[in-house]
């Protein structure tokens, strides 16, 4: 047996470069909490008569087409035009999203796209984390995104976090710059946090060009192919993470129990 063609180590390999069409390792995470806005959400829009419509169909959201890709279960705590501010100051808390009862083993933030792209607000640095009081960070992108790792960190104490990237499109060169810099910063945060990693799109992902959306857009937002492509993305890319740093999931198993096992790193 070929232990390479089951989970190989090339150490020359990128993220993307072996697509996970069954998930591959990215179905050890049991439970995945996706938080993130309308690319987060399966979001469609309408056009009837000429007046357009956005639409949250959930069971369309590439984390659902994940969840069914890798067998595991995945919870959306996102929705249409979501920012990190909105998200911490009033999705999360309305919904019920910081109980304990909906800890997850794993998160995966996607957001950004609002924050910095539509909104310009101000992006921020790890500069602005109270690392004793999340409610004290800086009212910046950055302080609203860490906190919302922070206090899930504080649920589900050794939970992994992923953290996404905006990929590369045509976009004016102001809005490729806010991109990259939102990109910069999501690598920063990932460096801040432990068991943190980045789905680095901004690098790794295709081009969102005029050829791309016409295969896998409807209108401004993805169509259905468009989100089963980003589901299989995203399992790849966490394969990659796990098969990569091995030391880092050999307890994940542990995750939200009151178990480890003190010869391993936890």
């Amino acid at each position: 047996m070929n232990l390479n063609l089951f989970c190989p180590l090339d150490p020359a390999e990128q993220p993307l470069d072996r697509p996970a069409t069954d998930g591959g390792l990215c179905g050890i995470l049991r439970t995945i909490a996706c938080v993130g806005d309308s690319l987060s959400s399966g979001e469609f829009v309408s056009q009837i008569n000429g007046e357009r419509g956005w639409h949250d169909l959930y069971d369309y959201s590439w984390g659902q087409y994940l969840a069914r890709i890798a067998g595991c279960t995945v919870y959306n705590f996102s929705c249409g035009g979501l920012t990190a501010k909105g998200y911490c100051t009033s999705f999360a808390p309305s919904n019920g999203l910081w109980d304990p009862d909906k800890a997850a083993q794993a998160y995966i933030i996607a957001l950004g796209v609002n924050d910095i792209l539509n909104q310009n607000q101000p992006i921020g640095t790890p500069d602005d984390i109270c690392e004793d009081d999340p409610d004290k960070n800086a009212e910046t992108f950055c302080g609203y995104y860490a906190r919302i790792i922070q206090k899930y960190k504080k649920i589900q104490p050794k939970a992994r976090f992923f953290l996404m990237t905006i990929p590369r499109s045509e976009e004016n060169p102001e809005r490729a710059a806010r991109a990259e810099a939102h990109a910069e910063l999501i690598r920063a945060l990932a460096d801040h946090f432990p068991y943190t990693y980045v789905l680095d799109f901004q690098r790794y992902a295709p081009v969102y060009d005029a050829p791309f959306k016409e295969r896998f857009y409807l209108d401004d937002h993805l169509n259905a192919a468009g989100y089963v492509l980003t589901a299989r993305m995203v399992a790849s890319y966490i394969d990659y993470i796990i098969r990569h740093n091995p030391n880092d999931f050999r307890q994940i198993g542990f995750v939200g129990t009151e178990f480890y096992n003190e010869k391993y790193p936890w």
